[in-house]
């Protein structure tokens, strides 16, 4: 693992690879509301966005660089300016890093647009039976459907803004959501998590072990105790959950240390973004100590894969495109790889925790 000032010069790469990246065409995926989908370029509000604004506040916390700051700053004014699209689980994602950055600055426009998702979110958005959220996106309702994103893109979001807001009901609801998703994801025979659950069908579909959803996962089950103040006895049981899939994960890892797109299949290819991920949640719940040696020296390895994957241009390649439902395992096989910002967030996280890592 490179040295911490060879770490943070491949960060400010991936700054500026994230801020540069733009839409050119490739994807053709119209919204419901008949209007063009831009899951790229950095200016768009959709997921890929969220978590990409995600990674930059993380990394902002950790420098307090103003010159971080100002480019959220400026993304959240654009945006609040033209006016925010429909809410489904996909678009919550950019309230969580809005959130953290109301924790610093706690301006009211940005109080008022937080407080009028967050109710909508919890009054309107599709439920499935439990309480789940629907993953409802922009282009496709998914009736009766529980995908693990959700708790990234919309878990995560309540979580940090019902602490920070002192609203402990969004809070309640954040564990209320990643329990009922893990009782019907987490797979009880490997500690892996499925992509996806229907109730129609009731089912888990191709009973896809997909990386990028369990470095979801990974990751989120260790940023969650950090951004709020989790109830004792849910707080045990998604730490035990958590090292369940840490003791799984492990033997799954490649030479190369990274983890592939399916991860306990050795025909699928080895991805990027969930390398990234799993490799941030294994160092991070090291250090936290709940993890031991294993991790930590996994998750290094790991971070060592992602710095391999950063190009000259600070763009991480080797990343899955957006995936959706798979009913078969050979869809996962064949999801084009697509540089974005969901990329280059997780490895800014990762590279930034492998910089607290002891070597």
């Amino acid at each position: 693992m490179p040295d911490n000032a060879a770490l943070r010069a491949a960060l400010d790469r991936l700054v500026t690879g994230l801020t540069g990246l733009a839409d050119e065409g490739r994807f053709d995926e119209p919204n419901l509301d008949g209007s063009r989908s831009d899951y790229i370029s950095f200016l768009g509000w959709e997921w890929p966005q969220g978590v990409g604004n995600y990674g930059l506040v993380r990394l902002w916390q950790e420098r307090r660089d103003d010159a971080l700051k100002a480019e959220l700053s400026r993304y959240y004014a654009h945006n609040l300016e033209r006016g925010l699209p429909p809410l489904n689980v996909n678009t919550t994602a950019p309230m969580l890093a809005l959130a953290l950055l109301w924790q610093d600055e706690r301006r009211p426009d940005w109080r008022a647009a937080l407080d009028d998702w967050a109710d909508r979110l919890t009054r309107e958005a599709a439920r499935t039976e439990e309480g789940g959220f629907q993953h409802d996106v922009s282009d496709r309702v998914n009736p009766g459907e529980l995908w693990d994103d959700t708790l990234v893109m919309v878990g995560l979001f309540l979580a940090a803004w019902g602490q920070v807001s002192g609203r402990r009901a969004l809070v309640d609801e954040a564990e209320r959501q990643f329990l009922v998703h893990a009782r019907y994801l987490a797979d009880p025979a490997t500690g892996l998590w499925f992509h996806g659950w229907t109730f129609e069908g009731r089912h888990n579909f191709a009973r896809a072990r997909w990386a990028r959803g369990n470095a979801w996962i990974t990751a989120g089950l260790v940023d969650l105790p950090e951004l709020c103040d989790l109830s004792p006895s849910v707080a045990a049981y998604l730490q035990g959950v958590l090292q369940a899939q840490i003791a799984a994960l492990l033997p799954l890892q490649t030479a190369s240390g990274a983890w592939r797109t399916l991860l306990d299949d050795p025909t699928s290819y080895e991805e990027t973004s969930a390398t990234a991920g799993i490799a941030y949640g294994l160092m991070k719940a090291a250090r936290l100590g709940l993890a031991g040696e294993e991790a930590r020296a996994a998750g290094l390895r790991g971070a060592d894969h992602v710095l391999s994957r950063i190009d000259a241009e600070g763009v991480v390649q080797g990343v899955s495109y957006g995936t959706r439902m798979g009913h078969d395992l050979q869809f996962y096989r064949d999801i084009p790889i697509q540089p974005t910002g969901y990329g280059q967030a997780l490895a800014m996280l990762c590279l930034a925790e492998a910089a607290r890592a002891p070597t």
